[in-house]
């Protein structure tokens, strides 16, 4: 960022962001946007259907208003489009599962992160001597289906752009590592009827991972194969997908599963990897840096990184053709062919 663009006033802003974040994430958790999407309503009315304090609400909901989410005209309090679309758990692009999450875990888990940067330990459930996050995640239904609805939220974008993007018309079957609810899965099959794919995951996610695919209605397509992609032996596809998979393992984790990956492929197989991948002059996309340090918060090892390592990494396990290619957001997907391409 050029310096002139670093005024104090920048500068506050970001050092006092989180009351910002703290204020919407509040709001998610409060259903502001649902209950305004089903009516809108005076401060008065939200009061009492909220269950907000008289003290709190009018500065509340004009933060709201301030922040682009909420518009108010003659008291009346309604949502903004992007609110509605994105905020309003009724809407079919609602990002709340994701939010939530961040509030329930990330929000405080970052509290620690000085203490990250000093000792390269994670300050999750770790931290204390506890479960990874997988595993503490598994032993708590709750948690654990909005922990995966939360990266259905992540994804569905990127999951679009990838069943658009990708030559799909070359290949017959692929596979979802790491699928959470298989909503990577369900976007490619919804968009291409001739493939067949499966998602693969932890036992535990079998019953979400079906509810989800059959909701989409591509359950008789898309099937569920239940295994640990460390210690057992990957499902047969001409495709491999691996998204927001990579960055939770350190580099030798992440060079095993490459290479995996190409040993399971047949020739003119593909593996497509995707993340928030940081740019290669790792100085503009602070979404995929971010990410990073959440990874040093949450996991032993994990971290993110550049298009060109990716690319690195696939061409040493003996993938060909490899190329980057932008998907929305942050996200962006490398894709390597073992061998040419399918014809």
């Amino acid at each position: 960022m050029a310096d002139d663009f670093i005024s104090p006033e920048y500068i506050l802003s970001i050092g006092t962001g989180f009351s910002a974040a703290k204020t919407l994430l509040s709001a998610v958790e409060l259903d502001v946007f649902t209950a305004l999407a089903r009516q809108p309503g005076s401060a008065a009315d939200l009061e009492q259907r909220l269950g907000l304090h008289p003290r709190a609400s009018r500065d509340f909901l004009d933060t709201l208003v301030a922040l682009g989410f909420l518009e108010r005209q003659d008291g009346i309090y309604t949502n903004t489009p992007p609110a509605a679309r994105y905020l309003d758990r009724e809407s079919e692009s609602c990002i709340a599962a994701l939010l939530e999450m961040v509030n329930q875990r990330l929000y405080h888990y970052w509290a620690g992160l000085t203490d990250a940067l000093r000792t390269g330990l994670p300050q999750n459930e770790l931290k204390n001597g506890g479960e990874t996050l997988f595993s503490a995640l598994a032993a708590d239904p709750l948690r654990h289906r909005q922990f995966l609805s939360a990266m259905t939220a992540l994804s569905r974008g990127a999951n679009q752009a990838i069943a658009r993007k990708f030559p799909w018309g070359k290949y017959a079957s692929f596979v979802d590592l790491g699928t959470a609810q298989g909503d990577l899965a369900a976007q490619v099959a919804i968009v291409h009827p001739h493939l067949r794919g499966s998602g693969f995951d932890l036992p535990t996610v079998a019953t979400i991972f079906a509810d989800h695919t059959a909701r989409l209605g591509v359950a008789d397509r898309v099937g569920f194969m239940a295994g640990d992609f460390f210690r057992d032996a990957l499902p047969a596809a001409q495709v491999i997908v691996m998204g927001h998979i990579l960055h939770d393992w350190d580099l030798q984790e992440k060079r095993f599963l490459i290479d995996k990956a190409y040993a399971a492929l047949p020739p003119g197989g593909a593996l497509i990897v995707y993340e928030a991948m940081i740019d290669d002059a790792r100085e503009s996309n602070v979404q995929g840096l971010l990410m990073s340090l959440t990874m040093l918060i949450e996991t032993r090892g994990g971290f993110d990184y550049t298009a060109a390592d990716c690319i690195g990494w696939m061409t040493e396990a003996g993938f060909q053709g490899c190329y980057r290619e932008r998907l929305t957001g942050a996200d962006a997907m490398v894709v390597g062919f073992k061998g040419q391409a399918a014809p």
